[in-house]
């Protein structure tokens, strides 16, 4: 539970500086460089930088009047990164004025994109966002060209994504936010194999921001999913893209930790919830004419392992394990690290459908093997503890997946699995039923037929 007296001693500590504002942003329409300007109104100051690569389109007044709704969008949620160095009660937007609409939604998101981040600096995040305006300027129609703008994340989901589109003849381009300006090796390994075009914006995150970390600021998990969704809007609109597919999947609606009627989402951006709220601002505040969902979203993890595991030319270069994709380059790591909840639950996830030989090759060690993960796969079976604050299946899925494999021969007597599997009961009916669609989506008519096509 959070201690009141803790939380008093923190925001009387971060109050100090008072509202966070929403200063400015500019956009150089030669350069593609996107400023965003936030202040404390009594103290640091932070300019974050996105670049994106020209040449653009020549837009109409339509599309440039979108393109600059779309900017404010990525000013507001950007925002958060920088917020919630010293979070403090209110939030104003200097910049133009704001609907209530939109800073509900805002407030929506940064509280629960922010849940994980107070859960563990043990504080409450409560955002006033100050709204200035009544009415919502109409949405703009555009006419853009009929084609897909798909994220690409170097893991398993988005590599499935893009082979589903590619199978069904769609076009698309791959589409990454590179933190600190620099493509992450596994990203870019992945967009080479795939031989598709591709964009990458560059995000540079304010140098204040770092400094302050190294010091006295709050420090934590940010719905960055958010960032890069509002990233994308901009993108498919200066390029031209009516549809932007992401490859969030069934589990990441699934909530870490559960307080009383709070849940704590770590993937709360990668939500369904998100999904639908984010296409409804943007359908009410840009346009109605740009698509916006995750193709996965019918599939558990295990599917999508399941459908990877056939995608044999992207084995050696996918990697999901977040170090290697740390905002500073030099400190990214270049391997599977092995020690981490989405190394075990890949490798997990995975270890029905792959050879064990070439799985233990693909990630430089036998994870179920190895003694030293027995407390990080208790965790993944919901034996101890909670779901780990990271991108990782459903309790339920992780305790099926670990109970089947002592059903499969080449697993069965892997010491990981002979620990814990008894301890987890196999149900064959619910183990089946990883492998069929889930009907919680926002997944359009026309797209899940393009979801079977990789099967």
């Amino acid at each position: 539970m959070v201690s009141s007296i803790l939380i008093e001693k923190k925001a009387s500590k971060l109050s100090n500086y008072g509202d966070f504002l929403f200063k400015r942003y500019a956009f150089d329409t030669t350069s593609g460089n996107l400023s965003l300007l936030y202040k404390y109104a009594e103290g640091p100051q932070f300019e974050e930088k996105l670049a994106f690569p020209p040449p653009f389109r020549a837009l109409s007044p339509a599309e440039t009047a979108a393109l600059d709704r779309a900017f404010r969008l990525i000013f507001l949620l950007s925002g958060v990164s920088y917020y919630k160095s010293y979070i403090p009660k209110t939030l104003r937007c200097e910049a133009f004025a704001l609907s209530h609409s939109m800073a509900s939604f805002i407030e929506k998101t940064y509280r629960n994109g922010l849940a994980e981040f107070a859960y563990k600096n043990n504080i409450v995040v409560e955002p006033h966002v100050a709204a200035t305006a009544i009415d919502i300027p109409s949405p703009i129609s555009l006419a853009l060209p009929r084609r897909s703008l798909t994220p690409i994340g170097g893991g398993k989901d988005s590599v499935v994504t893009v082979e589903c589109l590619r199978k069904a003849e769609e076009s698309q381009t791959l589409f990454v936010v590179a933190g600190g300006g620099i493509v992450a090796a596994p990203i870019r390994e992945t967009i080479s194999y795939a031989k598709l075009p591709s964009i990458a914006v560059k995000r540079i995150i304010s140098p204040t921001l770092l400094e302050l970390n190294k010091k006295d600021a709050l420090n934590g998990h940010v719905p960055i999913t958010a960032i890069v969704s509002s990233i994308a809007v901009a993108t498919a609109i200066l390029y031209g893209f009516d549809t932007i597919i992401f490859s969030n999947e069934q589990s990441a609606s699934a909530p870490n930790v559960r307080l009383g009627n709070l849940e704590i989402n770590h993937q709360y951006s990668k939500s369904l919830s998100f999904e639908v709220d984010f296409a409804n601002v943007i359908h009410a505040h840009i346009s109605p004419d740009i698509n916006y969902f995750s193709l996965l979203r019918p599939l558990t993890e295990a599917e999508i392992a399941r459908r990877f595991a056939k995608l044999e030319g992207y084995h050696p270069v996918f990697r999901s394990c977040n170090t290697a994709f740390r905002q500073e380059e030099k400190e990214r790591g270049k391997t599977w690290c092995c020690a981490c909840p989405k190394c075990r639950f890949v490798f997990l996830a995975l270890a029905p459908f792959l050879d064990k030989e070439k799985l233990t090759q693909i990630f430089g060690a036998n994870l179920l093997a190895d003694p030293f993960q027995l407390e990080g796969y208790r965790e993944l079976c919901g034996l101890s503890a909670h779901k780990p604050f990271e991108c990782v299946g459903e309790i339920e899925e992780s305790a099926l997946l670990m109970s089947g494999l002592s059903r499969f021969k080449a697993w069965k007597d892997a010491p990981i699995v002979k620990l814990l599997a008894p301890s987890l009961p196999f149900d064959e009916q619910k183990f089946n039923a990883l492998f069929a669609n889930r009907t919680a989506h926002a997944v359009p008519e026309k797209y899940l037929g393009m979801l079977n096509a990789c099967r």
